[in-house]
C-alpha cells in the first residue's frame, strides 16, 4: 500500500507548486503519526484542489465607474454578507479603477475521527466594539511584508489561534469575494495532516473560541434557514446555519457562510442542495467609503 502511494506522489509532484508544498505533500505521505489511509486521502484531495481553477466573470457591462475609494473600517474579516466577485462587475469593467482592500482567510481542513472533512472556525471575543461574538475563518487585512494571499492567511491563523504555518499544506485558493463594504477577501485552502499537532492558542483579545465543524454540512439543507434581502432593486438569500459543539451553540452566516458554501461545492465536487439565489449586482457609478451591501 505504501509503495503505491509513493507511486502516486511521483504522479503527482507537477501540481505542487513549489519546493514548500512538495516537501509538506511528503510528510503528509510520510508521516509515522498518520495512518497510511488518511494520508492517501489527503493526497488525493490536495491533488484535486491544485487543478482548480475558478469560474471566470458572469457579468458585462460597460458602464463607466467613477473613482472609487473603498475602506473597510474593521480589521477583521466579517461580514453579514458577501459574495462571489463574480457576481458582480468589478472584474470585467474597467477593473484597475476598482481597487478595493485585500484580505485574506484560511480554511484549514483537516480529517476528524470519523473521517469525515473538518474546517477550524473561530467566535470572536464578545469583548470586541465590531462583529463582537461571531463566528469568523481565520483571516484578516494583506499586510506590506505579505508575498501572496497564502501568507496573509497563514500568518492571521498564527496570530489568531496560533496555528503553525509549517503544519498547513496550502493548495489553492478560491475566486475573491467582496464583503459588506465591498473589502476584496481571498479564501485560502490548506490541508491540516495531522490535527494532534496542533494546539489552539487563541490571541484573547480577539478570538474567544476555537472549534470545528464538518464542512459538508454547508451543501446540505439541514440545521439551516434562509433570509431573503435587497440591495439596489436585487433580491438575494443569506444562509445561516446552526452548530452545537461540547454544549456551545454557534450561528455561522454572512460572509463566512458563503465562503463555507463555496469551498463545499469545490471540495465535494456538486452544489448545495438548497437555492444560493445570488444577485447579479450592478455597482453604483459613484461611491465611497460608506457605500454597503445591506
Amino acid at each position: 500500500m505504501l509503495s503505491s502511494i509513493r507511486r502516486l506522489s511521483m504522479s503527482s509532484i507537477s501540481s505542487f507548486q513549489s519546493p514548500n508544498s512538495l516537501r509538506k505533500l511528503l510528510i503528509i505521505m510520510d508521516s509515522s503519526s498518520s495512518p497510511i489511509k488518511t494520508s492517501h486521502r489527503l493526497l488525493a484531495l490536495a491533488q484535486q484542489l491544485r487543478l482548480y481553477k475558478p469560474p471566470p466573470p458572469s457579468f458585462v457591462d460597460d458602464t463607466d465607474l467613477e473613482e472609487q475609494k473603498l475602506e473597510e473600517s474593521a480589521g477583521k474579516v466579517v461580514s453579514q454578507l458577501g459574495f462571489q466577485e463574480s457576481v458582480t462587475p468589478v472584474a470585467v469593467v474597467q477593473p484597475e479603477r476598482f481597487r478595493p482592500k485585500r484580505a485574506a482567510v484560511l480554511i484549514c481542513l483537516f480529517e476528524g475521527d470519523n473521517r469525515e472533512l473538518r474546517v477550524i472556525l473561530t467566535k470572536r471575543s464578545s469583548k470586541l466594539s465590531t462583529h463582537s461574538g461571531e463566528v469568523a475563518l481565520p483571516g484578516g487585512k494583506a499586510e506590506e511584508g505579505d508575498a501572496s494571499d497564502s501568507d496573509t492567511a497563514t500568518r492571521e491563523a498564527k496570530e489568531e489561534i496560533g496555528l503553525d504555518p509549517s503544519l498547513v499544506n496550502v493548495v489553492t485558493c478560491l475566486e475573491p469575494f467582496l464583503s459588506k463594504h465591498l473589502l476584496r477577501v481571498i479564501p485560502v485552502i490548506g490541508i491540516l495532516s495531522n490535527k494532534k499537532e496542533f494546539n489552539p492558542i487563541p490571541n484573547v483579545s480577539e478570538v474567544e473560541a476555537v472549534f470545528d465543524v464538518p464542512l459538508e454540512m454547508f451543501l446540505k439543507d439541514e440545521n439551516k434557514r434562509s433570509e431573503e434581502r435587497e440591495w439596489m432593486g436585487e433580491k438575494y438569500l443569506i444562509h445561516l446555519f446552526d452548530y452545537e459543539m461540547d454544549n456551545k451553540k454557534y450561528l455561522i452566516w454572512g460572509l463566512t457562510a458563503g465562503i463555507l458554501i463555496r469551498a463545499a461545492s469545490v471540495v465535494y465536487q456538486r452544489p448545495p442542495a438548497f437555492l444560493e439565489q445570488n444577485p447579479k449586482f450592478k455597482l453604483p457609478k459613484v461611491m465611497d467609503k460608506d457605500t454597503i451591501m445591506s
